[in-house]
């Protein structure tokens, strides 16, 4: 059995550009992999590195793993007899996190991939009726891990129009939660979900949210049933005029 110490900790979020809804890059896991810490991503040693030393993982991990003792176990497994290559391929990651376990069905495409080093960002979106391709939001993703083969972990997006800012990245919650951020759109009806990786349904779901305007806030209170305990991704949507979700973002917490 492979150990883990998670102790929570505030995580800042950054804002530029885009806002960001994860740690700034500067405290990223690139920047830090190797470091001993006691931040709420420590990965536990794998059998490539025997330290008892954990590796600083200063991201909110989202999916698909919901703790890095969960990732560490299936590097250990593909290592043995190769399950589950998926994991290594960024792009999958992020579309099977969309499709599969939001249930955005219809963001169906890859529009653009950026990996460096150890982090990515994967543009996913749809064709409009006009046939052109749009995005739907930019997925970032962190390697979980030690090794070429550590595993890809979603662990937020980058927004610009659509943003979820409440509650903070990486807080711990409670129900009913208080959720909000901030809209460029006319006449936008939004989805709030909050998801529990190890469930098949969400753990609390409000929709037909009316919103709109320009960078005009938005909120919403969202009553939970089996979030607790675990690590919960946080999703809104807007959908309506031309796709069911056209645009989307996440953001991370968890509950005790």
């Amino acid at each position: 059995m492979i150990g883990i110490s998670l102790v929570a900790v505030p995580l800042a979020v950054a804002c530029g550009t885009a806002e960001k809804n994860h740690p700034s890059a500067a405290t990223s896991a690139v920047s830090s992999r190797g470091a001993a810490s006691s931040s709420p991503g420590d990965a536990a040693p794998t059998s490539e590195n025997a330290s008892s030393t954990p590796i600083r993982f200063d991201y909110q991990p989202l999916w698909p793993f919901g703790s890095a003792k969960d990732a560490a176990t299936w590097q250990q497994a593909y290592r043995a007899d190769g399950q589950q290559p998926w994991h290594l391929a960024a792009d999958q990651v992020a579309q099977m996190f969309t499709r599969d376990y939001l249930g955005y069905r219809n963001v169906d495409k890859i529009v653009k991939t950026d990996v460096r080093d150890d982090e990515a960002r994967v543009s996913v979106g749809f064709d409009n009726p006009n046939r052109t391709t749009a995005t739907a939001a930019v997925v970032h993703l962190a390697r979980f891990g030690r090794g070429t083969d550590a595993p890809w972990e979603v662990v937020g997006t980058e927004d610009t129009t659509l943003t979820l800012t409440t509650p903070s990245y990486g807080s711990a919650i409670t129900s009913p939660l208080t959720v909000g951020g901030r809209i460029t759109g006319a006449d936008e009806s939004l989805r709030v979900q909050v998801r529990r990786s190890d469930l098949s349904q969400p753990a609390g779901e409000v929709s037909g949210i009316p919103a709109g305007g320009t960078n005009s806030p938005w909120t919403a209170t969202v009553p939970l049933t089996d979030a607790c305990p675990g690590t919960l991704t946080i999703a809104v949507a807007t959908s309506g005029h031309t796709a069911t979700v056209e645009r989307f973002a996440v953001t991370g917490a968890h509950c005790s």
